[in-house]
């Protein structure tokens, strides 16, 4: 029987949505990566089960490409950050063909294990070529969620205006009141 997503953010780019592994719950931080059962969850929800097993190969590198790219994104810029992705995307290339369908690409990797890993690393390269500055980590104190701002102005600060966007009103609407 199929384990469901237990996550309360999904949807995000493949990078994101490996972010988003981890999340908060009632205070407590939550890990869908503890095991093969949670990558096999995170695999489906990413339309990466078909091409990649949920082994303990994989799974340690999907979580080395996790803390890869939380680096960067707590750390634009800085080198060990850099390099990390850039480790996670060794393991990978994007090899050119034509098909009868037209000119078009395919990752290839040495070690079958590492895919879902590169695919997340050079997922973020896409982002960052796209619009760097609409990756974003939620605004209300207590979540860890990432988000890449689509919203036509770029001023999303939430991850959900339904929990965290509607909490941070709540916390001030109750800050005024309790001052008057």
């Amino acid at each position: 029987m199929p384990v469901t997503d237990p996550r309360p953010h999904t949807g995000e780019p493949v990078s994101l949505d490996l972010l988003n592994t981890r999340w908060m719950r009632e205070g407590e931080r939550q890990d869908l990566l503890t095991d093969t059962e949670g990558l096999a969850v995170w695999l489906a929800a990413n339309g990466l089960d078909g091409r990649f097993a949920a082994d303990e190969a994989t799974l340690r590198h999907t979580r080395a490409a996790r803390e890869a790219l939380k680096a960067l994104v707590d750390r634009p810029g800085d080198p060990g950050a850099i390099a990390g992705v850039d480790a996670v995307l060794e393991h990978g290339r994007i090899r050119a063909l034509l098909s009868a369908d037209g000119p078009g690409e395919r990752a290839e990797f040495a070690d079958p294990a590492w895919g879902p890993a590169w695919t997340a690393a050079r997922d973020y390269l896409d982002l960052l070529r796209t619009a760097p500055d609409r990756i974003r980590t939620c605004a209300h104190e207590a979540c860890i969620l990432h988000f890449f701002d689509t919203s036509r102005n770029g001023t999303r600060r939430w991850h959900s205006m339904a929990t965290c966007g509607n909490r941070a009103k709540a916390s001030r609407h109750y800050a005024r009141t309790k001052d008057q």
